[in-house]
């Protein structure tokens, strides 16, 4: 594996997982499905930028530099920005902000201080203050069961605009990040049908190669290198 990945939760309500990740040399990787968006900063060759990224519902390939350093604050569901809205990021429609040097660049017209690994959560609660980044409640409440409040297509038409994508789909790709786990940790294939909540084989292995971008066998070998990928609840 070329790409060394390093995780922290958070207290904050807006923040998912604050990681940081280094490559020891170029070379391909599966950039796994993801219901999250984040915002991360690039740093590689002298060039130091901040990119916002949407979320993606498939599996691609993407191309990794040597020698590059990223940090990433990948947001929770149905945290987004009222100005930029999450459908207009999905499936790598990446948005760079401008760089003003090795430690700032150019945001909403003021200058910001690229955030760290430690600080992450005071860069957001900034963002939060200004009003750039927000939350809605609805989706929370969906994801927790409590249909309570809203009628159901209000709950649906609340999740798809915070977060681009239908709760199936949001569902989809969490059993398959749940099952891709469970095979890294050597559960067999026919255990990890039952257990992710799979109909059959076939379900699985179509699922994990839509969203995963590779079959169980290549999963469980762990012999090609997967993005960023952190223990996830199982979602029938």
């Amino acid at each position: 594996m070329f790409l060394v990945f390093e995780d922290r939760p958070s207290d904050s309500p807006f923040i998912e997982r604050v990681w940081r990740c280094h490559s020891e040399r170029a070379g391909l990787f599966h950039s796994i499905a993801s219901p999250h968006w984040e915002m991360a900063v690039t740093r590689h060759r002298g060039r130091t930028y901040l990119t916002i990224r949407g979320p993606e519902t498939k599996a691609t390939m993407a191309d990794c530099p040597a020698d590059g350093e990223w940090l990433g604050i990948r947001f929770k569901l149905g945290t987004f920005m009222p100005k930029l809205p999450v459908s207009r990021l999905i499936d790598r429609q990446d948005v760079d902000l401008p760089s003003l040097s090795d430690h700032s660049f150019w945001f909403e017209g003021d200058v910001w201080e690229y955030p760290s690994f430690e600080n992450a959560e005071s860069f957001v609660a900034r963002l939060v203050k200004n009003g750039f980044v927000t939350r809605d409640g609805a989706v929370q409440a969906a994801l927790a069961g409590d249909h309570d409040a809203l009628s159901l297509r209000s709950i649906q038409r609340h999740f798809r605009m915070a977060t681009g994508m239908t709760q199936a789909t949001y569902r989809q790709i969490e059993r398959a990040r749940h099952a891709t786990q469970l095979l890294r940790r050597g559960v067999s294939i026919l255990d990890t049908v039952h257990e992710a909540g799979f109909f059959d084989q076939s379900h699985l292995a179509r699922s994990i190669k839509r969203l995963i971008g590779q079959t169980p066998a290549d999963v469980m070998s762990q012999e090609e290198q997967l993005s960023f990928l952190y223990k996830t609840a199982s979602h029938s």
